[in-house]
Formats: structure tokens, C-alpha cells, sequence
């Protein structure tokens, strides 16, 4: 059993078809038939049920193809840092989520380069989950996001919680009220923009009298994330502004879900609901849009950098020292931290 061998059977595991997989591992079809034929050899098993189209993995080909896509994906991240440990790149390459592009991101990056003025630094937009993958590959050094994960190979660490802020049409009736409750909110479409949403350990299950909109009386302490028992649905709560509004035991009355946030706020802006934005988003469309604070002091977006375990890059440091010149200057409250 070799490398060629387990490539070979991915790719016609991944895509159903012999001609398509020779197409996109540049071997022939009686090449790649020749080598899974080796390997369901020398593994004793049969893999792939030839007599279907399109093709379908046996029941052992499906656990085999399970284990040995993590072995795969291991080698081809172990490969990456090798490389780039033996010539690592001068250039520091920044994932980030739009969201944190809006807050101080700008200026701790002006930070860094007035005291690294030679530091090349490249910054790519890319989504909390697709910036594990990315860090693996080599993409990117380090990146800004707003979820935190359990990946073997990632280190990550808590910069801030940043308040989330509600962002309604200026025409509407509680646009200019300072101060706003999760509760009072409960009656209007939510617009939903996140792509990642929360692990489930994380999350809370819905109330099946969540709306009890009038009786608001017990609303203003979270209910347990583990209080999952008291609530009369099994089914968790994923998507991370209906889990703030779980954790009150409220459901919104209506949800519109949306692919980003510019779009859920170009929404807000044409009067079609209201969300929750993280408070550096308040300057956004102020001429459509009102931002007012909500009470609730726990309803916050927490700021995570995250790097690989075995790889550091040398920049990496002094990028964390203008993150926290930055949050001194601005008199943010935050606990310094380093990766190891």
C-alpha cells in the first residue's frame, strides 16, 4: 500500500467515476484502475461496488475511506510545515473575517509596520472555518476570527469580547431608544448572516414557549448552556445570534438568513428586519441605519487569534505586541497572551 495507491482511491471515492478521477489525478483510466486493484490486493478488501453506476463504496470501502482522509490530510499538512520550516517566508500572511476588518484591524496593522517598517504583510478575507484549512495549507501564517475550534493541529488564543450592538431602520419605533433588551426585540425579523456557526457542545436548546414575549420578568439572566433538559426541543442551537437570544429563552418570530453580513445590513438598511452586529460595525450605513447598545452585558462577540501548533511564524510576536499597543491606547480591557 503506497501513496499513489490511497490518492487513487480518493479521488474515485471522491467522485463516483473512474474517467473523472483519471481526469483529475492526470492517470489513466487503466492506470488508476491498476492501482486500486493493488491496493484492494494488498489490503485483502474490496473497496469500491463496480457494479453500480455511479460507483458506490462498500461499507468497508466507506470506513476505510473515513480513516484514511485524516491520514491523508495529516501527510499533506505535515508536508507543508516541513517545507516551509526548511524556507520559511518573510511575507506574514493574515486571514481575518470582514467583521474584525471594520474594528481595529487597520490600525494594529499600521501598528506593526511602523515599528517592522521591512515587514510584508498580506491580508486575505476568509471565514473562521475555511481559516483552519488555510493555516494547514500554508495560505495564510495567522488568522482573526470569531469562533473558537478544536483542531489538533491549531493553537488559538482569546484577544476580546467585543458587545454586539443592534442595528435597526432609522424608521423604526425603537431606532432611538439608547438602551435595548433582547426581549423587546423578539417581535421583528432577525436577519442571520454567519457561515460558521457554533459547535454544539456550545450551544442551548429552544424553549418550545420561547415567545412568551409579555412575561419577561426571568429574562434578564442567560439560561445554562447545559440547561438543555429544562427546554422542550432536542434540537440544538447552532446559528450564533439565535443562541444569544436562547440563551434568554427567546425565538425571534421571524428569521431571514442571508450569505454575509454587508448584505444582512443592506437589509436593515431597506427596512426588511434587524440584527445584531459587533459594535466596531456601528459606523457602517449611519445615514440608514440606527446602532443602539443592548443591555445585556454577555451578549458579545469574542475576538480569537489562531496560528498552527508546530509552526510560528517569527512575525507572529510582534504582531501581538501592536494587538495589545493598540487595545492600551484604545483603554480596552484584555488579558495578554503568547502562543508556545
Amino acid at each position: 500500500m503506497d501513496l499513489k495507491q490511497l490518492n487513487a482511491f480518493i479521488a474515485v471515492a471522491d467522485l463516483r467515476s473512474f474517467s473523472a478521477a483519471a481526469t483529475k489525478t492526470g492517470l489513466s483510466q487503466p492506470s488508476l484502475s491498476r492501482l486500486l486493484k493493488q491496493l484492494e490486493t494488498d489490503i485483502g478488501v474490496v473497496l469500491i461496488d463496480r457494479y453500480h453506476r455511479p460507483l458506490h463504496l462498500t461499507e468497508a470501502g466507506s470506513f476505510f475511506y473515513d480513516k484514511i482522509s485524516t491520514i491523508l490530510t495529516e501527510i499533506e499538512t505535515v508536508t507543508s510545515m516541513t517545507q516551509r520550516l526548511s524556507a520559511p517566508s518573510t511575507a506574514l500572511n493574515i486571514g481575518f473575517v470582514p467583521s474584525v476588518l471594520y474594528g481595529l484591524l487597520p490600525e494594529i496593522i499600521a501598528k506593526l509596520k511602523q515599528s517592522n517598517p521591512d515587514i510584508e504583510v498580506n491580508l486575505k478575507d476568509i471565514s473562521s472555518y475555511q481559516q483552519m484549512e488555510a493555516l494547514k495549507s500554508g495560505d495564510i501564517d495567522v488568522g482573526f476570527g470569531r469562533f473558537a475550534h478544536q483542531d489538533p493541529w491549531i493553537q488559538q488564543i482569546l484577544l476580546r469580547h467585543e458587545r454586539y450592538v443592534v442595528a435597526l431602520p432609522k424608521s423604526h419605533p425603537l431606532a432611538y431608544v439608547e438602551e435595548q433588551r433582547l426581549i423587546d426585540l423578539a417581535n421583528n425579523r432577525l436577519i442571520l448572516y454567519h457561515q460558521t456557526h457554533l459547535p454544539i457542545a456550545a450551544t442551548v436548546t429552544p424553549s418550545a414557549h420561547a415567545r412568551s414575549y409579555s412575561d419577561n420578568t426571568q429574562l434578564d439572566k442567560p439560561i445554562r448552556a447545559d440547561a438543555g433538559e429544562q427546554l422542550a426541543s432536542n434540537k440544538p442551537i447552532t446559528e450564533p445570534l439565535l443562541h444569544l437570544f436562547a440563551q434568554y429563552g427567546i425565538s425571534p418570530y421571524m428569521t431571514t438568513t442571508v450569505s454575509d453580513l454587508q448584505v444582512a445590513l443592506g437589509l436593515v438598511a431597506a427596512g426588511e428586519g434587524i440584527t445584531l452586529v459587533p459594535a466596531s460595525l456601528k459606523t457602517v450605513r449611519t445615514e440608514q441605519i440606527s446602532y443602539q447598545r443592548l443591555v445585556h452585558e454577555n451578549v458579545t462577540s469574542p475576538i480569537y487569534l489562531h496560528t498552527l501548533k508546530d509552526f510560528v511564524h517569527p512575525s507572529i510576536s510582534e504582531l501581538l505586541n501592536a494587538i495589545y499597543q493598540v487595545y492600551e491606547e484604545r483603554g480596552i480591557t484584555y488579558r495578554r497572551q503568547k502562543f508556545v
